[in-house]
């Protein structure tokens, strides 16, 4: 990972201070109808179990603007309310305890966005501002000929302009596109021309598979960089998916360690033991947890605990039998239906000595 994240100067989106020296978080957006409450919250309470930081919810009519007010008293993250076309939704999501509003000025206009940016000031709420490929201003994508990057910084700058022209610094700025490229270009020029903080994200990205390859390159390649304060996996499906692969880029980058870090041998012919049965009950019973360690799971006692020999813990599996080891030291064998549980109390064990090493 680059050594020299770029120095951004902070924002407050609630409690959590997006930029400066603040660790770089994970963001999500539900995919229920706002108006519906209860599935709402209840998506939110899955995302925050499984490490989602801040949440989006869209706000595409008034009574969805009402439902921030109900949603926002019952999480635990702070809440960003996504705002399109209409300026009074805008307006009624603050007042409605929003801790941020994303919204595209662009599709809004100068004496609207002047009002919601009255709002905002008065109630401390920062706005981030979304640029993406689909929502150029007519004049800017009529100049490029199509949503390039020149053509979304371009937007995004004047937009800055705007806001600050206002006296309003409270910002957030994200430029995404579905084209990887053009949105590691855009990113990289929006950072040489402003100092407000970075999201980051890869839009209409696709399914899982397709998502978590764009969202690591485009993503990785930035944050590697030094480029980025938050990020956003989008993934076509449920959103808890998003929180997964957005920590799995950070751990790889080694920029933050949240959450286990398990690895698993591809398998060979050598494998004599259900592996992917292993990894999979393994990845569902370590769900949700924020403690980082590294769990090995490798299919062959021959070269398993030496191939894994950085993993906390491990296991080396074999017909019926295999190896628990940590740091590559082997502990124990253990017999094939015990895989799992074993490995759970020893993750447990290691996690107990850390808290009492810290007391």
């Amino acid at each position: 990972m680059s050594e020299t994240r770029k120095k951004t100067r902070p924002v407050k989106v609630g409690p959590i201070t997006i930029g400066g020296n603040a660790p770089i978080a994970v963001q999500s957006m539900t995919c229920t109808d706002t108006r519906d409450v209860e599935a709402t919250v209840a998506q939110i309470e899955r995302l925050t179990e499984a490490g989602c930081e801040i949440v989006r919810v869209a706000v595409p009519d008034e009574k969805a603007a009402q439902a921030v007010a109900k949603i926002k008293g019952r999480i635990k993250i702070p809440l960003v309310a996504d705002i399109h076309f209409d300026h009074r939704l805008a307006i009624g999501a603050i007042r409605n305890g929003a801790d941020c509003i994303r919204i595209n000025p662009g599709n809004i206009g100068r004496d609207k966005m002047g009002q919601v940016i009255g709002e905002a000031k008065e109630r401390g709420v920062s706005i981030r501002i979304g640029i993406n490929s689909g929502s150029l201003e007519k004049d800017i994508l009529s100049r490029h000929g199509a949503p390039t990057a020149a053509a979304l910084v371009e937007s995004a700058l004047r937009n800055v302009h705007l806001f600050e022209e206002m006296d309003f610094h409270a910002i957030k700025l994200s430029v995404k596109a579905s084209d990887v490229p053009a949105m590691i270009e855009a990113n990289r020029a929006l950072s040489e021309a402003t100092d407000y903080p970075l999201h980051l994200g890869v839009t209409e990205a696709g399914g899982l598979v397709n998502s978590a390859v764009k969202s690591s390159i485009g993503i990785g390649v930035l944050l590697n960089e030094g480029i980025g304060d938050t990020i956003r996996v989008s993934i076509s499906g449920d959103p808890v998916a998003e929180v997964g692969v957005a920590y799995g880029i950070l751990r790889a980058l080694d920029i933050r360690r949240v959450g286990p870090d398990i690895v698993s041998c591809p398998t060979c012919g050598r494998c004599e033991v259900d592996l992917f049965r292993l990894v999979e009950e393994m990845e569902d019973r370590l769900s949700g947890m924020k403690d980082y360690f590294k769990l090995a799971l490798m299919g062959c006692v021959v070269n398993g605990p030496g191939e894994a020999a950085e993993a906390d813990i491990g296991i080396a599996a074999g017909r019926h039998t295999g190896l628990l080891f940590k740091k590559g030291k082997v502990i124990r064998k253990i017999r094939e239906e015990e895989f799992a549980d074993a490995l759970m109390e020893e993750v447990h064990a290691m996690l107990e000595k850390r808290v009492r090493s810290k007391e």
